[in-house]
């Protein structure tokens, strides 16, 4: 597995897809890893610990959607983050776990399986910060 880059706060699998950036070459691969980056990175915002407002969160939505407008690469990853974008609106960890899981199977063509288990691992992560936030 390739080894990410240290990063204090992030999510193993964010750190993991900067270490496969890193690699890429310009074009259509590096701008849907990139993208798929950002969308973890908006992802794991909602399964921190401090929730964002609905402003806030709306506001983010907005500036990752047009900057993945952007960005060249392949159509099924942008349907990919299309949908992934749409269950983000939820705003929930819950749908930030389903978001992650549908971007697996494309990160996977896109960069191989190193991204798509880094994706996996955020997902997993996902799942137990939502499932932490319904015992309280």
């Amino acid at each position: 597995m390739t080894k990410g880059i240290k990063g204090a706060g992030w999510a193993p699998g964010e750190t993991v897809l900067l270490g496969l950036l890193q690699h890429t070459a310009r074009g259509p691969k590096r701008g849907g890893l990139f993208a798929m980056w950002l969308v973890l990175r908006v992802a794991m915002t909602l399964c921190g610990p401090t929730v964002p407002s609905e402003r806030s969160r709306r506001r983010h939505l907005a500036a990752l959607k047009r900057r993945l407008s952007s960005l060249s690469m392949s159509q099924g990853a942008r349907r990919a983050l299309q949908a992934a974008l749409t269950q983000l609106q939820d705003g929930t960890p819950e749908a930030a776990t389903i978001a992650l899981r549908q971007l697996v199977a494309p990160a996977e063509d896109i960069a191989g399986t190193d991204a798509g288990k880094a994706l996996a691992r955020a997902a997993d992560t996902a799942r137990r910060i939502a499932r932490a936030g319904t015992m309280r």
